[in-house]
């Protein structure tokens, strides 16, 4: 996903299920974390930063292995 992204806040919460660990990088912020999912239970987080400029594009790489599900939410 790219887009702008404006000053102000950006949140983030990533929910996932199955054996292994998935990283989020939000590009060019510099915001990036993992999270370890477990099977059988859901596993969550949820991040937010404050801009103080705006960039004229950004994007989110999500990277999981195969064992995998996951969710993400953005809000500006």
């Amino acid at each position: 996903m790219t887009k702008e992204i404006g000053i102000g806040g950006l949140a983030v919460q990533v929910n996932c299920q199955g054996e292994g660990t998935l990283h989020v990088t939000v590009k060019p912020v510099g915001l990036s974390f993992p999270l370890e999912c477990v099977d059988e239970e859901v596993s969550s987080t949820y991040n937010e930063i404050r801009l103080k400029r705006a960039r004229s594009e950004g994007s989110i790489q999500v990277t999981a292995p195969s064992t995998v599900l996951w969710a993400l939410t953005v809000e500006r």
